[in-house]
Parts: structure tokens; C-alpha cells; sequence
């Protein structure tokens, strides 16, 4: 198969798609971004360009020559210029509508398909095929006067347009003689004219995405690139609830063949946390604030209780794991899954990452709401909970299946709770909390140091009682549980770079786990290694590695969770929170500052 992760995001905060590199819509779930696949190309095994194609939406020349893409600047509309063999050209500007209406955001589940000619006589046509019931057979359809009706799995959808309904219901080839408007939605009428509304949704759309932009803090340096990663990581956002969703995907393979596929369409409370760190340093306070009130129900739900690591968009505790028997996977590696068996894990590091998410509330006068005396009872219940569990075993970070340790970088995050709480406590002037707090951040650190550092190589160890190396260690100066220049973490710096690197890229760890050897490096970890670096001193070798980082990006400038070794190549969910938060946190570390520009 053709078909590579060389894809497109477009979306609006409510729903997503991914567009591959010829302008084909090959992934979108309708009503929201966990629900089933209304377009499911990426992952049915058949190529999507051909005559058996499915779960597909395509606008092609009768006789494609090339496609050019890009997205238009400071946005999430994507462009698409197809060029024929003739040399006649038209593009295809491909978003979902985000504009104020009524005072409002405007967000609905629905997608746009503006298509213009733009040179000679283009003849083309448009092939509709929806899938339901994770790829079980195509939608039904039912044709209206100016609309195609479609029943999903989730969600009726309406295909509402200004062109002919037969051509596309009988895939016939036409000439693009004048602007032709496609848009999918709720199945229910379009209010006005199609095409000029569709052209107004486009041009406040462009204007919504260019205004948000403008409110961001970017680096000097690498400006285009932090922002095409933000506005990704936005459109990661469930804004009616506020998660935020580790990717856009289900299921593609941490490497060829591996079986590790796993569905990210859900909130991780530690991806989100590195999503929010991140776009709140760039200045994005409104994301922060919509995840916050998504982790306040979160907390309640809880009553002081267990916190899962992972949650369902709409706050959902249960994520049963199951396997969709109609779809081979992606290039035909299955299998498919749907829920995630993550949500039953323990993973204790979950607490700290919740006070560290919340704790700028109680400092940022930007915020709307800014954090209070409430919150902070509240939150001193998850800190209890961090306090309990520091130094009792879970799955970690990586999320291990079927065995169980006690993990620095978790007793490390639940040290971070009971420091930020005592932080926290001083803001409010409430010294005896303070007091309590700082008394339990102590307790953590001495044990920590005294069952997770291994002396006689002067580094930390991943496990406490066991040597063991994990690229989370870097993250130990990050939490600011050590300094760069401690003697501790350089010798741990050294140690990861023995013993996980290879070649330019920086693995998680390579002891075999539930699956074997892992076989690909994760990019986020590279990341935290090129961080490390620079911290280090190291700056030209940090840039140069970061610059080497940008160049293995996708056409428009992504990142998947994975790479291969071998050929560079981009595997697992995409497009990938962690590796977008990477590459803006570097940016942003190693940029000139913007005194040197005047």
C-alpha cells in the first residue's frame, strides 16, 4: 500500500479528519473524535486511491498528474492543488468551520470542501464512500433534492452541495467549470445558499485561526514550525468538555509488524499536562483553562480516591479494549483496537501531573477563573493520594501490561505534588499547609535518593532497588527535583546516552517488556535528550540534533510518536501530542532571543 503518514490534519475543536498527500480524506470520526470512523481508509488495508476504495472521501482529475499541499498561513484550512496531465489545475481547500456566531463559538461535527479551478478546463469527480461499524460495509444513503443523506454508526451525516447530486452518487467524471461547494454535516438542512455560505465559513474560519495565532508567545527562531505544532495540538482539544487526546488515531503501529497498536483517541492526564505546559509557555491560557475545569470534574468524580491515567473525551471512566474484526489495519498491520486497557492500570505518577497542571492557576493573573482556596482543598486530596503511593509499584509512564515496579519518574511526580501543594499553600498564605507539605516533599526526596540513585555510578536508576535506565530520568531537572549542574544528573545523562541511544535518536528503554524488544525510538524522547543537552552546555550539538529532528517531519511540517531506525520512516498514532510538546519546548529552549532581532 501507498498509503504512509504523510497526512494532513484539519478540524475545529469538535471534530477531526486527516487528508493524505493526494487530497483524499482517509480518517474521520463523527460525532467526536473517539467515536466510530465515518471515513476509515487509513486503517481498512485497501488502497485508497483505487476502484475497491473505501472508506474514503475524494476529490481527483480525471487524470491526476501531481497534487501540491500546504496549509494556508496561520491556519488549520488546508490547500490542495491538483494538477492533470493537461496541465489544467484546481485546488481543494479542505476545514472544519470555527467562527463566532451569536456570540458563540461555532463548532459543529462537520467538514468543508471548497473546490476551485484554477487553470484550464479540469474535469473531475467525487467519491463518497463512508464506512460504519468500524469498516463493517458502507453507509447507507439516501439522496435528497441538493443533499446525499448518509446513516453512520454514531451520527446521521448530510452531504449538503452546490454541484450535481447524481455525479457524485454515480461517481461520474465532470468539468470544474465554477466553484463547487461540499459540505458534511448534522443531517439536517443548510441554512442559505451552500456555496456562499461555505465561502463565509472559510474566510471567518481563516480569520478565527489567524487571531488565535496572534495571541501566541513564539521563539525568534523556528516561528512557522512551533506554529503548525500548536495549532495541531489545539485541534487535539475536545473543547466542550476540555480534554485533550494523546492523537487524532487508533491503532498504527509503533513499528512494522509489532502488534503494539494502541488507540490514543482519549485524554492521558499525563500527555495533556505536557500538552498544556507547553502551549501555556507559548502563552495559549485557553487551553489551560478548558483542561483545568475537565480535570476539576475529574478530581470530584473521584472523592479522593484513585485517578485513572486515562479518560474518555467526554470524561468517560470506562475504555473497555476490544478489536475491530472488519479493518486489517494500518498497510494491513493489525489488529485494530478500539478502548484502551490503560484505563485499569495504576500509574501513580497521574497525581502529581494533576497539581502540576493546575498549580499555574493559582499564580496567573490572565486566567478568568484563577484558582482558589477551594481548589486548593480539593487538590490537597490528590496530593494525599501522590503522599500514599510514591513508593508503592505501578505500570509507569510506558504503561507495562503485565508487570509492576516502583518507578522514579512516578514517586518523582508525586514528589512534585507535595512540592507544588506547599508552593501553592504559600501563595494563599496558608503557612501551617505549607509547613505540612514541604515536610512530605522532604519525605519523598530522601526516598527517592536514597532507593533510586546508584552510587557507585552516580546516577539514578529508573526502578527504586533496581539498576535499571529509562529516558525519563532525564526529566528529573524539568520537575526540579535536580539542578543540570548536579553531579547525579550528569552522570545520569551519560548513562542514558550509553545505554538508549542509537544513533541520533534517544529510546524509551530497551529492555524487552509485554511485546519484546522495542524496535523504534520515540520521538518525544529525543526531544527530552536534546533538552538535556543544551542544559548541558552542549548548545551546537542540541541545535544540530533539533534541526536534524525537524527535517524528519512529514510534508506539512508533523510528527508521528515513533521512527524507524532504518529508513526514517514515521510509525505510530499520529499526529502526536508528546512529539508536537517536544519540538515546541525545544524551539522555544534553544531560540536566540528576540533582542537580537532589533
Amino acid at each position: 500500500m501507498s498509503i504512509d503518514l504523510n497526512l494532513a490534519p484539519i478540524g475545529n475543536c469538535a471534530v477531526s479528519a486527516l487528508v493524505d498527500s493526494g487530497g483524499r480524506m482517509v480518517w474521520a470520526c463523527l460525532p467526536r473524535v473517539d467515536s466510530d470512523p465515518f471515513f476509515s481508509s487509513l486503517l481498512n488495508g485497501i488502497e485508497p486511491s483505487g476502484d475497491d476504495a473505501a472508506g474514503v472521501w475524494t476529490v481527483e482529475a480525471a487524470r491526476p498528474a501531481r497534487c501540491e499541499q500546504t496549509y494556508l498561513r496561520n491556519t488549520a484550512v488546508l490547500r490542495t492543488l491538483i494538477t492533470d496531465e493537461t496541465g489544467a489545475s484546481f485546488e481543494v481547500l479542505d476545514f472544519s468551520p470555527r467562527l463566532k456566531l451569536f456570540g458563540r463559538t461555532f463548532r459543529p461535527p462537520a467538514f468543508a470542501r471548497l473546490v476551485r479551478p484554477v487553470s484550464g478546463a479540469p474535469r473531475i469527480r467525487v467519491r463518497m464512500r463512508p464506512t460504519q461499524n468500524w469498516g463493517e460495509g458502507p453507509a447507507p444513503a439516501r439522496a435528497g433534492s441538493n443533499h446525499i443523506s448518509y446513516q453512520g454508526a454514531d451520527m446521521a451525516v448530510r452531504l449538503n452541495t452546490s454541484g450535481s447530486v447524481s455525479a457524485i452518487l454515480e461517481e461520474r467524471i465532470f468539468r470544474l467549470e465554477e466553484p463547487l461547494a461540499l459540505y458534511l454535516g448534522p443531517d439536517e438542512p443548510f441554512d442559505g445558499d451552500v456555496l456562499s455560505g461555505v465561502e463565509r465559513f472559510l474566510a471567518e474560519t481563516k480569520q478565527y485561526w489567524r487571531e488565535w495565532v496572534r495571541t501566541l508567545a513564539i521563539p525568534l527562531d523556528w516561528q512557522a514550525e512551533v506554529i503548525r505544532a500548536a495549532i495541531t495540538l489545539k485541534l487535539c482539544v475536545y473543547e466542550e468538555t476540555g480534554a485533550i487526546v494523546a492523537a487524532m488515531t487508533t491503532s498504527v503501529p509503533e513499528f512494522p509488524d509489532s502488534g503494539r497498536n494502541w488507540d490514543y483517541r482519549y485524554c492521558w492526564i499525563r500527555d495533556a499536562y505536557y500538552v498544556v505546559q507547553a502551549l501555556t509557555r507559548l502563552g495559549a491560557a485557553d487551553i489551560l483553562e478548558n483542561y483545568l475545569a475537565y480535570l476539576r470534574n475529574i478530581i470530584d468524580a473521584a472523592d479522593g480516591g484513585h485517578i485513572q491515567p486515562l479518560y474518555g473525551v467526554g470524561m468517560e471512566a470506562e475504555l473497555t479494549e476490544r478489536e475491530a474484526e472488519h479493518l486489517a489495519g494500518y498497510r494491513g498491520m493489525g489488529p485494530v483496537r478500539i478502548g484502551n486497557q490503560a484505563h485499569e492500570h495504576i500509574q501513580n505518577d497521574v497525581y502529581g501531573q494533576i497539581v502540576l497542571s493546575t498549580i499555574q492557576a493559582f499564580f496567573d493573573e490572565r486566567l478568568l477563573r484563577p484558582a482558589n482556596l477551594e481548589d486548593f482543598v480539593s487538590l490537597e486530596r490528590v496530593g494525599e493520594q501522590a503522599f500514599r503511593l510514591y513508593d508503592s509499584p505501578d505500570a509507569g509512564l510506558w504503561e507495562l501490561r503485565t508487570r509492576a515496579h516502583i518507578h522514579t519518574y512516578s514517586a518523582a511526580m508525586c514528589w512534585a505534588a507535595c512540592d507544588r501543594l506547599a508552593k501553592a499553600a504559600d501563595r494563599l498564605e496558608l503557612p501551617d499547609r505549607a509547613e505540612h507539605w514541604r515536610g512530605r516533599a522532604a519525605t519523598v526526596r530522601a526516598a527517592i535518593e536514597a532507593r533510586a540513585y546508584v552510587e557507585g555510578e552516580n546516577k539514578f536508576s529508573a526502578m527504586f532497588d533496581v539498576d535499571e535506565l529509562d529516558a525519563s530520568l532525564l526529566q528529573l531537572v524539568d520537575l526540579g527535583f535536580i539542578s543540570p549542574e548536579d553531579p547525579r544528573h550528569r552522570g545520569t545523562l551519560r548513562a542514558v546516552e550509553k545505554g538508549l541511544k542509537k544513533g541520533s535518536n534517544l529510546f524509551r528503554y530497551i529492555t524487552p517488556d509485554d511485546f519484546g524488544e522495542p524496535e523504534a525510538a520515540f520521538n518525544f524522547c529525543t526531544f527530552w535528550y536534546i533538552e538535556a543537552l543544551q542544559r548541558d552546555g552542549q548548545t551546537e550539538a542540541a541545535r544540530s540534533l533539533f534541526e536534524e529532528m525537524l527535517a524528519r517531519r512529514n510534508s506539512v511540517g508533523l510528527l508521528s510518536e515513533d521512527i524507524s531506525l532504518e529508513d526514517g520512516t514515521l510509525w505510530g498514532n499520529y499526529p502526536q501530542t508528546y512529539s508536537l510538546v517536544g519540538l515546541i519546548n525545544c524551539a522555544s529552549l534553544l531560540s536566540r532571543p528576540w533582542s537580537t532581532a532589533r
